[in-house]
């Protein structure tokens, strides 16, 4: 439907998500996506640009609905001839009936089965249906159970997201029932990712009890990395005496001060399986691994059975 080799999508993940990472991965076989939140409109213009000249293979772009930016994304994209968009934070319905006429794949992420009837209803043709291990913000469902729940439910392509790391993830997506994965704080760790080296070096350094989600009271969770940021964050949330109004404005900029600068009052949002990437490697080899690490998991598995 895409025109990719593999079934690995990178997470549009935002400040990250450029081109640079994107074409990395769309050479690989998988599906490069850049992100909306990057610096504005036409910022995100040069990248999509940047990424047609690093790479003749498909590509997307992933837009947060919810951005004051977004009405803009929305129309430039299809200015720029972009063939596959990711969605997020909000219903793309609006949006719909021009990106249809443009010949777009729409693609939305979603936390639930509700959600996803409602973009097939509205049209999408696929849905990433992501769980609550994933980094940045979660909804309340997790992976092993939200995946098979949300293929029975749909006719469209499902593609599994949160907590997928490696083959043995990717694997267990599939035997799900999903068509392909979406893959975020893998590609934290890939040579062509520019994220600030502190971030890399979090992710290298994590375990398997080292994310927190945060902002559950204020309708926002997101999981990030823990660090004296995120325990101050959670300090305030659960602190009856501090104004929301004050602990958003603690957490305004926090993640792209992360992404940029590796400042310890940013947001190294990261999933639950940070733990598991031990390595700085190149994209193709974290698409190659996802796949061949598959097959080699779901032969054992097929050994075992037999």
């Amino acid at each position: 439907m895409l025109g990719i080799q593999y079934p690995v999508f990178q997470g549009g993940m935002a400040w990250v998500a450029d081109a640079s990472l994107a074409a990395a991965v769309s050479d690989a076989g998988g599906l490069g996506l850049i992100s909306s939140i990057n610096a504005g409109t036409e910022a995100v213009r040069n990248e999509i640009r940047k990424c047609r000249e690093l790479t003749d293979k498909p590509f997307g772009v992933n837009i947060m609905l919810q951005a004051p930016n977004a009405g803009e994304i929305a129309h430039m994209v299809v200015e720029e001839g972009v063939k596959i968009l990711t969605t997020g934070a909000g219903s793309p319905a609006q949006y719909m009936p021009m990106w249809k006429e443009a010949g777009i794949k729409v693609i939305p992420v979603v936390a639930s089965v509700a959600l996803a009837l409602k973009m097939q209803a509205a049209g999408a043709d696929a849905v990433v249906a992501e769980g609550a291990e994933s980094g940045g913000h979660v909804g309340e469902l997790h992976t092993m159970p939200l995946i098979p729940q949300v293929v029975d439910a749909v006719d469209i392509p499902v593609i599994a997201a949160g907590g997928i790391c490696d083959g043995r993830g990717a694997a267990a997506a599939f035997m799900l029932g999903a068509d392909a994965v979406q893959v975020g704080t893998r590609f934290l760790s890939a040579e062509e990712c520019n994220v600030h080296q502190e971030y890399k070096d979090k992710i290298l350094k994590a375990s398997d009890v080292s994310t927190i989600v945060t902002g559950k009271s204020l309708g926002h969770p997101v999981r990030s990395l823990k660090t004296p940021f995120s325990r101050t964050f959670s300090n305030m949330e659960n602190d009856p005496s501090v104004n929301p109004d004050e602990i958003l404005a603690f957490g305004s900029g926090a993640l792209r001060k992360a992404v940029q600068e590796g400042d310890k009052n940013g947001s190294y949002m990261a999933g639950e399986c940070a733990g598991m990437v031990k390595n700085i490697e190149p994209a193709k080899a974290i698409v190659e691994d996802l796949i061949l690490g598959a097959e080699k998991v779901i032969r054992e598995a097929y050994e075992r059975l037999s």
